[in-house]
C-alpha cells in the first residue's frame, strides 16, 4: 500500500483574518524580515496574487519576487501589500522577558 503525500502549503489555511494575523504576528516575533516577506508572499497568494498586484498597482511577477524569501521589498511595496489584505501595520512596546 502506497500512501500519496501533497506537498504542504501554508496557503491553503489562510482563509480567515485571524489566521492570517496570528501567521504575521508569529513571524514578527521571529524577526527575520525575509521571513516576513515570504510570509506576505504566502497571504497574498492565498487572497490571489493577481489581485493583490492590481491592488497595488505592482507587477504580479515582481511582487513574487519581492514578497519571496530570497526578496527585499521596499516599504511602500509592504505598506501597499498590507492595505491590499485589508491588513494594517501596528507598533507596540517590547516587553521586558520575565525573569
Amino acid at each position: 500500500m502506497t500512501i500519496e503525500l501533497k506537498p504542504w502549503d501554508v496557503a491553503e489555511y489562510l482563509d480567515t483574518p485571524e489566521r492570517i494575523a496570528l501567521y504575521i504576528e508569529a513571524v514578527i516575533d521571529d524577526g527575520d524580515p525575509a521571513l516576513l516577506a515570504a510570509t506576505l508572499g504566502d497571504i497574498a497568494r492565498a487572497r490571489g496574487m493577481a489581485q493583490i498586484a492590481r491592488e497595488t498597482g505592482r507587477s504580479r511577477e515582481s511582487l513574487y519576487r519581492a514578497l519571496s524569501d530570497k526578496g527585499n521589498p521596499e516599504l511602500t511595496t509592504l505598506m501597499g501589500v498590507l492595505k491590499a489584505l485589508g491588513l494594517q501595520l501596528s507598533v507596540k512596546p517590547i516587553t521586558p522577558a520575565a525573569t
